[in-house]
């Protein structure tokens, strides 16, 4: 837990403010800026955190959305973005103003929509460079979270930005104390627990068992294994992502693996979870894997310990059922009577307009 959701001494990330709508606004983003604004905004361009900016805000909060990031929604999540678009079937003509990952965020698009403020994640901003002040130039103040720091401070700092800037402050300090909540008592959890760490091997499985994906020295899932006590193979092998050599992960012996999956509509091979997943569907490109040289003789193999997790879940207020799932994996005493996946389908039923309807964890069976 203190590597990754260790309080990082932001120290400023203060909000200053409650005031009623037509007051001032005055608020310190996730990268330490002060920002004013005359009132509670009306027209928000909104680049990513979609589901988290929808829990904070409430009803209405997306009928102030202006234009978006449309790629990280519609194309990363496509499954969730039909979802939404079910109930606010407005987002789907929202003007696009490109995306930051593939350079094509487009500076004019922004300007041309018109918002009252930017909210940013906070690689979005940091690729931006100079486009920021470009937007700032043209009277658009840009406020920045950051859900992607996995750190306990830096997740409940961004959704009190977030409420205080939208005006519903309630809404957002309720968040703020589930989430708290929740990571407190994972924490105790594991504290209790003790015993020797076991070896987790996480891999992106978008591409299928023919090649190797993507896994994570530090932040995504390497910050889950650091929270819940798990001894991530990665580590200290890789900078932030890339692929570990196959020989190393038999060399090492993982206890547990995770093969991190999504919507990936154009990716056949891919372990499917996430909104409208079949779990049959799941079940048969997660044995996939285990076809590879030497995997069905890994511990993990043996014990029944090779699970699927919704790669989209370490970065969101909803991620501590994620954590939570690791920790029974690993810390299965310490936590029995935990529900992560009714605990997800809570945190919908009670903060988001849609239900929880698919696969978002799965051990192979």
């Amino acid at each position: 837990m203190k590597s990754v959701f260790k309080l990082i001494g932001l120290g400023a990330i203060a909000l200053t403010t409650a005031l009623p709508a037509w007051a001032e606004i005055t608020l310190t983003d996730l990268k330490g800026r002060t920002v004013i604004l005359a009132d509670t905004p009306d027209r928000v361009l909104l680049g990513f955190y979609y589901e988290d900016f929808i829990a904070i805000t409430g009803p209405g909060g997306i009928d102030k959305v202006v234009a978006i990031s449309r790629t990280p929604w519609a194309e990363w999540r496509p499954m969730q973005w039909e979802a939404y678009k079910a109930v606010y079937p407005q987002i789907d003509t929202l003007p696009d103003v490109g995306d930051t990952e593939s350079s094509t965020f487009s500076v004019e698009a922004a300007i041309a929509a018109n918002p009252d403020v930017a909210l940013l994640a906070g690689w979005q901003f940091d690729a931006l460079g100079e486009g920021i002040a470009q937007l700032e130039a043209a009277g658009i103040p840009v406020v920045v979270v950051d859900y992607n720091a996995q750190t306990l401070e830096a997740h409940l700092a961004s959704t009190r930005v977030i409420g205080t800037l939208m005006g519903t402050e309630d809404r957002a300090e309720a968040l703020a104390g589930l989430y708290e909540g929740m990571i407190t008592d994972t924490i105790a959890r594991v504290a209790a627990a003790g015993g020797a760490p076991k070896k987790v091997y996480v891999e992106l499985a978008r591409r299928g068992p023919a090649e190797v994906g993507n896994s994570y020295g530090r932040g995504m899932w390497a910050g889950v294994i650091d929270l819940v006590g798990g001894l991530n193979i990665a580590k200290g092998r890789i900078e932030n992502w890339g692929p570990l050599a196959p020989e190393y992960v038999l060399a090492e012996q993982p206890d547990v693996i995770l093969l991190a999956g999504s919507e990936w509509m154009n990716a056949p091979e891919a372990v499917r979870v996430g909104f409208k997943a079949d779990a049959a569907a799941a079940q048969e490109k997660m044995a996939a894997y285990l076809t590879r040289p030497g995997w069905a003789d890994l511990p993990a193999a043996k014990a029944g310990e090779v699970h699927a997790i919704y790669h989209g879940g370490a970065r969101s207020l909803s991620d501590f059922v994620f954590a939570r799932y690791l920790g029974k994996v690993l810390h299965p005493e310490a936590f029995a009577d935990v529900d992560p996946q009714a605990e997800l389908a809570a945190y919908y039923a009670d903060w988001l307009p849609i239900p929880l309807d698919g696969i978002f964890v799965q051990k192979l069976q």
